[in-house]
């Protein structure tokens, strides 16, 4: 009667993947070469699948223009459309009358300014940005 030969245990890790595998002596090639013929696969098909769009972090239209002040992009005066066309650049879509209800609070809270004449006002900063937020 022939002797079968020990059990061999093998660990095999590989990206987020971890499997053990334990088997006879006489089949650790077969055995380990399946299983990365396995992960090769399997990484095919995961590369072949379109990635899900990942959500943007929800912000008000206030918000928005608060980082905008606060990377001192009003240094230069703006009109309220180079603030829509900027927020949009940047991936919001809000409604012209949101950006300028928000623009006029900013004016009110002495964070911005306006010059010029109504429906022609071009927003500044008034105050720096290292000084508190509102």
């Amino acid at each position: 009667m022939s002797e079968k030969p020990p059990d061999v245990t093998i660990k095999l890790k590989r990206g987020t993947w971890e499997i053990e595998i334990t088997t006879s002596e006489d089949r650790i090639r077969q055995v380990v070469e399946s299983v990365l013929a396995g992960f090769s696969s399997s990484a095919q098909t995961t590369q072949s699948l379109p990635e899900e769009p990942q959500p943007k972090p929800t912000s008000t239209c206030r918000g928005l223009i608060l980082n905008m002040w606060q990377e001192e992009w009003f240094t230069q005066e703006r009109n309220l459309a180079d603030v829509h066309n900027e927020l949009a650049r940047r991936g919001y879509h809000y409604d012209r009358t949101a950006v300028s209800h928000s623009l006029t609070d900013l004016v009110r809270e002495n964070v911005l300014t306006r010059v010029g004449e109504a429906r022609n006002y071009r927003y500044v900063q008034k105050k720096p940005p290292n000084e508190k937020q509102p």
